[in-house]
């Protein structure tokens, strides 16, 4: 097999700015070709900025969404939200200032200006939703601004990319020579020859997703766990809206952290942007591997949590629960024996599940988070070999034969696991469809105790055998 093309590595970081409305969030989807910012026509839905790998033509860069600016002072959720925008700009190498051009220049967009121009990072103006002639007036208007010259663009039918890319050539950074850059290559035949999905290897990144109810501390504490102010927090319930992904390292495994927003019950959800919210997470949830449920310690396990922790087992995830705010809870003891019993009545198809108490605001029992994560991931990752299996399922079978059916036992032949992630076995059985739900779940509890396969989901399907007579 040919040798694997090496991935590109982003040669510098593009912040997208400005004021809400003006289509950041479409632009930065435009040149991350993926919708993964939530983009609506109510103005102020990106809180938190997100990053994702651009690309426009060769050029390989790193792009930041950021919050729309707005002039708040003190611990307001807007004040909180520009200094977000700032750490963005503090990274970047250039920023992308976008303006209405359909709107014109607002006071708004002036006293931003005056902001960009007294930063150090090089700033690019960029008239947005310049399609047709409406845009002309405000595009004229932008020179006003004093940022140089327009670039007219429509970031939601793509026109001006070309000259977009002409202006961020120019940022990308040479890289530095090597002695190996005249080596000539050399095709590895045996490179590929152990490649599977990236995702199955230990190498891998780990997807991580953090999700639960509204304001029960999900930001706080991936905000605590990578060490730095990333995501914004606060009182007010339903901060966070968008999926954001955060590439971390914990003894040297890369992991990809994903906030995600808080999860409410369908009736209750009416607006549009909630609904979205809900979308963006029931998708963070399906593409991630291990799931963290984040609860509120002093309110206990409620109806919700067991409805998300039921997705996430219907989705095959590993599930790990948290039960944050631990230092309110005064009945600590019980309140573990009563999330226990409510787990083992509520959600019996996933026995064992993994619990960390902790407070995400003092960071106090944290630490016995991501050795969970990876323990969970681990388990979730096992393959149980056929030999030990077959000897496990005479075992069980001597112990607890299969029941009668139409007067005649049955049988079940052979077993193996037909993949991981969860673990998923096959029975091959005299006739499978008469095998009882019952003796289905003996199975299940038997793997789970015999080869340790606690607090995963497990799959067992039955099949029939095929029969060698049969001609």
């Amino acid at each position: 097999m040919p040798p694997r093309t090496p991935r590109p590595v982003p040669a510098f970081t593009v912040a997208i700015v400005g004021r809400p409305n003006v289509g950041k969030s479409t632009l930065f989807n435009r040149l991350v070709g993926k919708r993964l910012a939530i983009v609506d026509d109510s103005p102020g839905v990106t809180r938190d900025r997100r990053d994702g790998e651009g690309r426009l033509g060769d050029l390989r860069f790193t792009v930041i969404d950021t919050a729309g600016f707005d002039d708040a002072g003190g611990d307001a959720l807007e004040a909180r939200m520009l200094r977000q925008t700032e750490q963005a700009l503090l990274q970047a190498d250039v920023a992308v200032f976008l303006v209405d051009a359909r709107a014109g220049v607002t006071p708004l967009d002036t006293e931003f200006a005056e902001r960009l121009r007294r930063h150090a990072t090089p700033v690019i103006l960029a008239t947005n939703k310049c399609e047709g002639r409406a845009g002309e007036a405000g595009k004229l208007e932008a020179y006003a601004l004093g940022l140089g010259d327009p670039l007219p663009l429509s970031a939601e039918h793509g026109e001006g990319l070309g000259e977009l890319y002409d202006v961020l050539a120019e940022y990308v950074k040479p890289e530095p020579e090597t002695a190996d850059d005249a080596a000539p290559e050399v095709e590895d035949e045996g490179a590929d020859a152990g490649d599977g999905d990236a995702d199955d290897e230990d190498g891998g990144v780990l997807q991580l997703a953090v999700v639960g109810r509204p304001n029960v501390g999900k930001s706080t504490l991936i905000n605590r766990l990578v060490g730095e102010d990333r995501l914004v927090t606060g009182p007010e319930a339903g901060i966070t809206r968008d999926a954001i992904s955060i590439s971390w390292t914990f003894q040297g495994r890369t992991l990809r952290l994903i906030d995600t927003a808080g999860l409410r019950r369908k009736a209750k959800v009416t607006e549009k942007l909630e609904g979205l919210s809900s979308t963006d997470t029931l998708r963070a949830v399906k593409y991630a591997q291990v799931v963290v449920l984040v609860l509120d310690g002093t309110l206990g396990l409620e109806k919700q949590d067991l409805t998300i922790a039921r997705n996430v087992v219907d989705e095959g995830r590993a599930l790990i629960l948290v039960i944050n705010k631990w230092d309110l809870v005064k009945d600590r003891s019980g309140c573990l024996r009563q999330l226990k019993d409510r787990l083992e009545t509520s959600l019996p198809q996933i026995k064992g599940i993994r619990m960390v108490t902790c407070s995400a605001l003092t960071g106090k029992g944290l630490n016995r988070l991501l050795p969970t994560v990876l323990g969970v991931y681990d388990t979730w990752n096992r393959r149980v070999p056929t030999g030990p299996l077959n000897r496990w399922l005479q075992d069980m079978t001597d112990r607890h034969p299969p029941p009668l059916a139409r007067g005649r036992r049955l049988r079940l032949r052979y077993m193996t696991q037909a993949k991981t992630r969860p673990p998923t076995f096959v029975v091959f059985a005299s006739r499978p469809e008469e095998l009882p739900e019952a003796y289905v779940r003996y199975l299940v509890n038997g793997l789970r105790n015999e080869f340790n396969l606690e607090g995963v989901p497990l799959r067992l399907f039955t099949r029939k055998g095929k029969n060698p007579y049969a001609r």
